[in-house]
This record gives C-alpha cells, sequence and structure tokens, in this order.
C-alpha cells in the first residue's frame, strides 16, 4: 500500500535541512577519523600537560 496523498517536492523541501545536517555530521566524523588514523596525535605525550609519559622517564634514567 502507498500512501494516497504524495507531495514529494513537499517533503523534499521539509527533510533538507536535517539530511544537510546528517551529511555535516558524518563529514566532521570522517575528517576526525582520518586526523587520528594518521598521527594527530602522539602518543609519546601526554596531550593535555605536554608533560612525557612514564615510559619517556624511565629511559631517561
Amino acid at each position: 500500500m502507498s500512501a494516497s496523498d504524495t507531495q514529494l517536492e513537499k517533503q523534499t523541501k521539509r527533510h533538507k535541512p536535517s539530511l544537510l545536517g546528517i551529511g555535516a555530521a558524518v563529514a566532521i566524523a570522517v575528517v576526525a577519523g582520518v586526523i587520528y588514523v594518521f598521527g594527530g596525535f602522539s602518543p609519546d605525550t601526554d596531550e593535555a600537560s605536554g608533560a612525557p609519559t612514564v615510559t619517556e622517564q624511565q629511559q631517561g634514567n
């Protein structure tokens, strides 16, 4: 069964902001994933404080 009164143009206009928002969220997630995977963060330092990690301190002794 199908809807008896389908107005595709009207529905397209109503859903456009939602679809743009979903597309923007997916694009942001993809960019964040690429940055994370391809070296956006160094595992050798604590990003919050910039202090060396425990393994770096032990190697220095």
